[in-house]
């Protein structure tokens, strides 16, 4: 069976660092939003927007509520990716910038995460249940954990991607360039 890979942009967090919603904010004339969906585009057969409600994509909310953080979006994903007979996800972050061209080969196989940046990893569809377990817990629920516990590898990048979470980090992006 071929590989059948989701994306999942995990775009439920607070932004409360940014003071006003980040996956709004504009980088070269588009969203962070629009385009962390255009990149996993490229990647992957589908692509869903985790943990809002209005998106350039399909919209999923986060499982088993709002509030539970990357994990609770990686849950929803690999849920849905499950009931459609996904074998993959492939998470990033609403403001994961400066991504490898070659990402997915990068993290293959699944299950694997970038060490700077947790919320960018590729897990197997069947760690659905792993999750679930951790978030219907006591324990922490942390995307470490859950790492962890599907015995994931960590995976260094040549170089970390961007990671937005103050205006002022937006701005050093935009001054590379």
């Amino acid at each position: 069976m071929a590989e059948r890979i989701l994306g999942a942009v995990l775009a439920g967090g607070q932004s409360s660092r940014f003071g006003s919603d980040k996956a709004l904010a504009e980088l070269d004339g588009h969203s962070l939003l629009t385009l962390a969906v255009d990149r996993l585009s490229e990647w992957c057969e589908k692509v869903v927007v985790v943990g809002r409600e209005e998106a350039p994509a399909p919209t999923l909310p986060d499982w088993p509520r709002p509030g539970m953080g990357p994990l609770g979006g990686i849950a929803a994903a690999l849920r849905l990716a499950r009931q459609d007979s996904f074998t993959a996800v492939l998470t990033i972050g609403v403001d994961s910038l400066g991504l490898p061209e070659d990402l997915p080969k990068v993290l293959h196989s699944a299950p694997a995460y970038v060490v700077a940046q947790p919320v960018i990893g590729l897990w197997p569809a069947n760690a659905d249940k792993a999750v679930m377990e951790i978030l219907e817990s006591d324990g922490r629920h942390s995307l470490r954990a859950f790492a962890e516990r599907i015995g994931a590898r960590g995976i260094d990048l040549a170089s970390d991607p961007a990671n937005i979470n103050t205006p002022a980090d937006l701005a050093a992006v935009r001054g590379r360039k």
